[in-house]
């Protein structure tokens, strides 16, 4: 029988600790609330009674609970109010010593049987317990922000951590409707050691030019289905906790470089620049506080004239190949009005295309998205062809052949012969540097990439990849054509991966050695990034739909460009996909599909 804890004490009352004061409360135990100073307490019952009086206006907490609730909570100022409590969980700053200091004045006025918990979510749980004389009853408990909404928690085990206190923290979490992973000592635990290199990765993009704010949040809101893009979610997460929780990674975490604060991160902490706490990080902000952003002197203008300045006409675009992602270009340009003119090799080619497109229009006609006038225009606007020779006066070429270097190189090389002057080419291709099939042409100004996400006629994605040799007349035609879409295009440079790959890859990659590691599961690595971070589909989940081929390819490829050793492709993931083992298309890949 796990133990029955009646009162809990939580020391610290910011943001994450009244939050998890009401998730105690919520769930009928009795909360001694503890800070350092009479001020300190009345911040953090503001905070409370902020947050559960916001729960009754929406309608999610009825007005007698929010005051029985209130009722649980007795607020107080010092350490010694908890003298009788069952359980108390610290939630200071990501400060060692402060902790350390705390755990050594809780062991002496807790109870001999109370459980003493941090909540860090960054910092050794074992380095605090050792300011005890307990260290078998201390543990880790890390709630995420914020607690009352958020499912997930991280129980910590030390080394030393008895095997009772796991068990009854445990019984607890499901006693408050969390869903609880327990795992050891290790630096970042799960969410956050996938989360932050993914964060600091995002904000060295940003610092070196490569995208803009804006453009990096974007793509990987509209590419990946995140709740938030990596800068707007360090500015609310505060930029000195995260500069605090990637330092300690780095010291503790075998001093991977991808974990090593980039440099912009601690110059803005240093200007007082911390995210919504101050107003400003990224983004500036109504006011201290607020999740507001308003506009600044980095805000581009999005007005349809400053897309379309220096951009070129495009009437007629040509689309090359016969598989998925052409099917999909194809009907997202009829649709928008363009006319357009399909490319396979060979007529049989051409009619399995014209029937996709078909297929797919009709498709929108029976759920109520397509009027049948609109798809009938939409299919008039096409027309079907197996010869280059019909692109000689197209505006727009978008080429999506194998993606095969040698095979573009050849296309674009045509293409340079056939098509007029002034025509803007693209490739779709998600790997391959654009660079090498412009030079394949006498016109490499004209070159861009259009990086198109499956299913083209879903995804609100475009990247937009310019070349060092890519004009701005031809990046802003590319920009213009993507809003007449109706997608969103990002801007970015040539390198690999572009913004969303170069971002998601090696993420999945860390989730794969975590696992090679034996330092969780599968299902509790998905479990702490969908609960934890609100991520649509956990990394094995991903994994299993993208293929691990692809995926393996991808990583290899950003490995051979930046030769970061952290960015090596996991070996683990090697040998699945030498064994056969590719994901959902061969029934197997980090989880058996079989039977589904």
């Amino acid at each position: 029988m796990a133990r029955e804890f009646s009162t809990v004490g939580v020391v610290g009352l910011g943001t994450m600790g009244a939050g998890i004061v009401e998730v105690f409360a919520r769930n009928g135990i009795d909360v001694v609330a503890v800070e350092i100073s009479e001020p300190a307490v009345e911040r953090g019952r503001v905070t409370l009674t902020g947050s559960t009086d916001r729960a009754v206006a929406k309608g999610k907490l009825a007005p007698e609970d929010r005051d029985a609730l209130l009722g649980r909570v007795h607020f107080a100022v010092g350490l010694d109010a908890l003298h009788s409590v069952d359980l108390v969980i610290e939630a200071v700053p990501e400060h060692l010593d402060l902790k350390q200091r705390i755990f050594a004045e809780l062991d002496r006025v807790c109870k001999p049987e109370a459980i003493l918990a941090t909540n860090t979510s960054s910092l050794s749980v074992t380095e605090i317990s050792v300011a005890t004389h307990r260290p078998n009853q201390v543990i880790g408990i890390h709630f995420f922000n914020p607690a009352p909404v958020m499912k997930l928690v991280e129980v910590v085990r030390t080394v030393v951590t008895s095997a009772e206190v796991v068990a009854d923290v445990e019984a607890l979490c499901a006693r408050l409707g969390k869903v609880d992973v327990t795992i050891n000592d290790r630096a970042g635990f799960i969410a956050n050691a996938l989360l932050f290199g993914y964060l600091n990765h995002a904000v060295g993009m940003f610092e070196s030019h490569y995208a803009t704010r804006e453009d990096i949040d974007a793509a990987m809101k509209l590419g990946c289905g995140l709740p938030m893009g990596p800068l707007a979610l360090m500015d609310l997460i505060g930029l000195d906790t995260a500069y605090e929780i990637l330092d300690t990674m780095y010291r503790r975490g075998g001093r991977d470089r991808r974990h090593a604060p980039v440099p912009l991160l601690k110059q803005m902490v240093t200007a007082g620049l911390l995210g919504r706490k101050s107003g400003r990080g990224f983004y500036t902000y109504e006011r201290p506080g607020s999740p507001v952003v308003v506009p600044d002197e980095a805000t581009p203008l999005a007005t349809e004239a400053a897309l379309a300045d220096g951009a070129r006409a495009i009437a007629k675009v040509g689309v090359v190949g016969s598989g998925t992602m052409a099917t999909g270009i194809i009907e997202v340009f009829a649709k928008a009005g363009y006319e357009v003119i399909s490319v396979t090799r060979g007529a049989e080619k051409s009619a399995k295309v014209c029937e996709a497109v078909k297929t797919s229009l009709n498709k929108g006609v029976v759920r109520g998205k397509l009027a049948e006038a609109d798809r009938d225009a939409a299919l008039g606007r096409i027309s079907w062809s197996a010869t280059l020779d019909h692109l000689a006066d197209v505006d727009l070429v978008v080429e999506a052949v194998v993606e095969e270097l040698s095979v573009k190189k050849a296309l674009f090389a045509s293409l340079d012969e056939i098509c007029k002057p002034g025509v803007v080419l693209a490739t779709t291709t998600s790997s391959l540097p654009v660079i090498d099939v412009a030079m394949a042409t006498q016109r490499p100004a004209d070159v861009v990439g259009l990086h198109f996400f499956n299913p083209a006629p879903v995804m609100p994605l475009v990247e937009v990849v310019r070349t060092i040799r890519t004009s701005p007349e031809t990046t802003a035609t590319a920009r213009a054509v993507c809003a007449a879409l109706g997608k969103t295009g990002v801007v970015c440079g040539d390198r690999s991966g572009f913004i969303v790959n170069a971002l998601l890859f090696p993420y999945l990659n860390d989730a794969v050695k975590m696992l090679e590691a034996s330092y969780s599961t599968a299902d509790d690595i998905d479990y702490a990034m969908k609960l934890g971070c609100g991520y649509p589909m956990g990394p094995f989940e991903l994994l299993d739909v993208v293929g691990l081929d692809v995926s393996l390819a991808i990583q290899r490829e950003l490995y051979l460009e930046l030769r970061e050793p952290g960015f090596a492709p996991a070996p683990l993931l090697e040998h699945l996909v030498t064994a056969g083992y590719l994901g959902r298309k061969t029934r197997r890949g980090f989880r058996d599909h079989s039977h589904r």
